[in-house]
């Protein structure tokens, strides 16, 4: 059986003819823990907004935003699991405008500082590095006026 590009990510994310993943739906392999589930779930909005319809389950979203975060893939190949890729990607937006995700590192930072468990001595250095072109790098050449 040979399949198209588009069927076989079509195959990937449902399964297709004999091939099935019955635990898919319920939990992914990285999908979020009970436990923190239980950590992150007082720091989230409401489900039931002031106006308006009740949100999907934050559980759910959550663990597709962070599959999106994890693999690095476009919103358009969120797997089924996780809901409506419009639906995902457009709480994870309003979530970020609304500061939600600052106030959730604020509140596990202050959290973890507490029990003692972050150590704010250490520092981290971004190592990226950025190639130049061999002229752009300022040293003279030899034979230069000057140099």
């Amino acid at each position: 059986m040979r399949l198209k590009a588009k069927e076989t990510r079509v195959c990937l994310q449902r399964g297709c003819g004999g091939l099935r993943w019955p635990d898919l739906g319920v939990m992914g392999r990285f999908d979020l823990t009970d436990r923190q589930w239980e950590r992150l779930e007082p720091l989230l909005p409401s489900l039931r907004p002031r106006t308006g319809r009740p949100n999907h389950d934050h559980r759910r979203i959550l663990n597709g935003i962070l599959w999106v975060h994890r693999t690095g893939a476009p919103w358009r190949d969120l797997p089924e699991r996780y809901g409506p890729v419009g639906t995902v990607s457009s709480r994870f937006y309003r979530w970020r405008g609304a500061k939600v995700w600052d106030r959730v590192l604020a509140a596990l930072q202050a959290e973890a500082d507490v029990k003692g468990e972050v150590d704010w001595d250490l520092h981290f250095v971004d190592a990226t590095i950025v190639r130049a072109h061999q002229h752009a790098a300022g040293a003279r050449r030899a034979g230069a006026i000057g140099g």
